[in-house]
Parts: structure tokens; sequence; C-alpha cells
């Protein structure tokens, strides 16, 4: 599977912005999708996932804020980011997991990461 993330940008503190990431090529078996970001100097950190049956986790610092929601018919994940900090800059990554039968009857584990897309919050 390959992951294509877009929607950030540059707002100021209290906006909002919408992240979405859409699936391409072998799509079959997309288990958890995910969204990470990381900030300069820090390391990667999970913001929000969100299973196949649509069960959603959250960093602490995003609860009440980020909602994240998926299309499985379209292999699409999104993250909508409100009442947005100036600490939520950074570049957000979407990642998913899959697990899936090739030709051979092979079961194939992956783990795809998108691009990245910059988030900058000013204050």
């Amino acid at each position: 599977v390959q992951l294509q993330a877009s929607g950030g940008g540059l707002v100021q503190a209290g906006e909002s912005l919408r992240l979405s990431c859409a699936a391409s090529g072998i799509t079959s078996g997309i288990n958890a999708m995910n969204w990470y970001r990381q900030a300069p100097g820090k390391q990667r950190e999970l913001v929000a996932g969100i299973s196949k049956s649509g069960i959603a986790n959250y960093a602490d610092s995003v609860k009440g804020r980020f909602t994240i929601s998926r299309d499985n018919a379209e292999n699409t994940v999104t993250l909508q980011m409100n009442s947005l900090k100036p600490e939520d800059t950074a570049v957000y990554y979407c990642n998913a997991d899959q697990l899936y039968m090739d030709s051979s009857g092979t079961f194939i584990a992956f783990n795809a990461w998108g691009q990245g897309t910059q988030v900058t919050v000013s204050s």
C-alpha cells in the first residue's frame, strides 16, 4: 500500500485543520490506520489511531480537540484538528498496518508511511 497525506498548512492558534490520507496500490488487509507527528528535535509520537472497526484512541495531548475517522470503502483516514495550539506544530505522518495474502498464498505483513505534511500553528 502507498499512502498520500494532504491538508497541512499554517494557521493561528485556536483555528482548525483537516488532514487526509489516501491509500492506494494493494489496499486489501489494511487494519489500523494512524496519525503520527514529529516536531523539530523531538521523537515521532502517535497522535491518534483507528481500527478497521472504528475504535479510536488518542494521545492525551489531543483528546477532545482532534478526531480521527476512516472510510474503509475509500481507503482514507482523516484527522480533524480543532483548537490548534502552537505545540501542535509538527510534520504529520499517516501510517497503516496491513496484512494480506499474495498470489502465492503467502501472508504479507506491511507497515506503510505517508510522506508527511507540515502543520504550523502560530501564537
